[in-house]
């Protein structure tokens, strides 16, 4: 009985592991959205910086000292939209890189809470046909049933019954 729901546990664990890549890629895909809009807003504000005779730093500067608190507030806009396209470039560089484990895997350490969501939401799973998610469902299969294994295990060594010690 063990055996068979381990079995069961390591498909299910399987299953969702192989999804990782097709995850990844609608995740990149939506980042590359992301920053391909980030750079056209950014690059707009660049060029009206610069028909004003401004470096970018010096048109925040001025949107900065504006003694009107709307304007302050499109420069600290501003800032925050160059700021984004600034941190999500060099993560799609570093993911367009990566080898494919190394993307999956690393996925964590640039992960956008915001782009992660919207991915997640609109989501739809992929069979594993390539190589990459053949491995992430090998590798689930043998962590999954390694995990239910030792989980049951350890379960029935909880309620198991005691063997009787005979003393000789």
């Amino acid at each position: 009985m063990k055996g068979y729901l381990s079995a069961i546990g390591a498909l299910i664990v399987g299953l969702a592991a192989s999804q990782l890549p097709a995850y990844d890629q609608q995740y990149t895909q939506r980042l590359g959205g992301a920053v391909d809009e980030l750079r056209i807003i950014t690059e707009r504000f660049d060029a009206s910086a610069e028909g004003a005779g401004l470096s970018r730093d010096a048109a925040l500067a001025r949107f900065a000292a504006s003694e009107d608190d709307f304007l302050a507030g499109q420069g600290e806009d501003m800032a925050t939209v160059i700021s984004r396209y600034e941190r999500l470039s060099a993560h799609l560089a570093a993911v367009e890189t990566a080898n494919p484990i190394e993307r999956t895997l690393d996925l964590t350490r640039f992960y956008d809470p915001e782009i992660g969501e919207r991915t997640l939401e609109n989501f739809e799973p992929a069979l594993p046909v390539t190589a990459e998610g053949l491995g992430f469902l090998a590798g689930g299969l043998v962590a999954g049933y390694i995990v239910f294994w030792l989980v049951f295990t350890f379960i029935a060594s909880l309620f198991g019954r005691r063997r009787p010690v005979y003393r000789g």
